[in-house]
């Protein structure tokens, strides 16, 4: 058992880092590579400080209040064909990407509280258009060459993250399952209890769990906002506990706009981060998630925040 799956079973309260990209992408300095997104930061040393500063202030939250930190490697959008497209053509990008930010956890001594480190992937299409999505066996070959790439590094787990179809979630199980590292899948909701593509969450963790030998450590949701989980996990049959045993963690946004909405704001809509951390709380309060932190529309702050509500109820909600 690795030490990731050791936390998990101990039931211990975790935080995940806000938001990165969207930050990044608003900063008036940086300059995305149109295929890799902030992947390639770490190959400018000015722009590389910046990230490094970014994840840095998200890791101090969790030191500040001695609670365990997951950390997202950049590489959301760094699968081989994109990389290939790209002006980093020829570079192990999501190689690179573990070791900066394994350096970045290296830099605390030892006794500091615990971070784990995720090898981040995404779909190959947009994550708010399902119709994009691969099936079962292509989503296992295209993913594939990405998986071993993080799967050889230091990472503690790997990560596909703001997942809206579940057969491409089907085939991005089957390749992480191969590796024999510990993995997790997350999903985009709507309100219903389904993912975007209209599977029920109860279906599709029933099917993954089903279908691969060996099964994903525990389900994530992530990029909708704390009122929408609410809504599709008090849906028909949606609060059964074996299902909500499976649900580990949740990145929320701070806008409770659908995809569709989303897909066309110029500007992020965000939330105080006291309300934004209540409504967290109520979260675990209710489902049980013992990993909280942000998506879109969040920062610094809204982690700080959570870090605070769990430490003002005597760290035991």
């Amino acid at each position: 058992m690795t030490p990731f799956e050791r936390f998990l079973h101990q039931h211990t309260f975790a935080l995940t880092e806000g938001s990165i990209y969207e930050r990044l992408r608003r900063h008036a300095s940086l300059e995305f590579d149109p295929y890799l997104a902030h992947a390639g930061l770490i190959y400018e040393a000015s722009a590389a400080d910046v990230l490094a500063q970014v994840h840095r202030e998200y890791l101090a939250v969790g030191q500040r209040h001695g609670l365990p930190m997951i950390a997202l490697t950049d590489t959301w959008r760094a699968s081989r064909e994109r990389i290939e497209r790209s002006r980093f053509s020829g570079r192990a990008v999501n190689q690179d990407n573990a070791r900066f930010l394994c350096a970045l956890r290296d830099e605390y001594p030892a006794g500091a509280a615990p971070i784990f480190i995720a090898g981040l992937l995404g779909c190959r299409g947009d994550a708010y258009l399902p119709g994009e999505a691969l099936s079962k066996d292509e989503a296992t070959a295209f993913h594939a060459p990405q998986v071993q790439a993080l799967a050889e590094t230091e990472i503690d787990f790997l990560m596909a993250s703001t997942l809206p179809a579940f057969s491409e979630a089907l085939g991005l199980a089957a390749a992480m399952a191969q590796t024999g590292r510990p993995y997790t899948l997350s999903f985009v909701l709507r309100p219903t209890g389904t993912l975007l593509d209209g599977t029920l969450l109860r279906r599709a963790i029933e099917a993954i769990d089903a279908a691969t030998a060996r099964q994903p450590v525990g389900y994530f949701v992530n990029c909708v906002h704390p009122t929408v989980l609410q809504a599709a996990l008090t849906a028909d049959g949606m609060d059964e506990p074996a299902l909500l045993q499976r649900l580990i963690g949740f990145q929320a946004n701070t806008s409770a706009r659908s995809p569709e909405e989303l897909v066309g704001l110029t500007d992020l809509e965000t939330e105080e981060p006291a309300l934004f951390a209540t409504s967290m709380v109520e979260i675990h309060e209710r489902f049980g998630f013992p990993i909280l932190g942000g998506c879109c529309g969040t920062d610094t702050r809204h982690i700080e925040a959570i870090a605070q509500a769990f430490e003002s109820r005597g760290r035991e909600f």
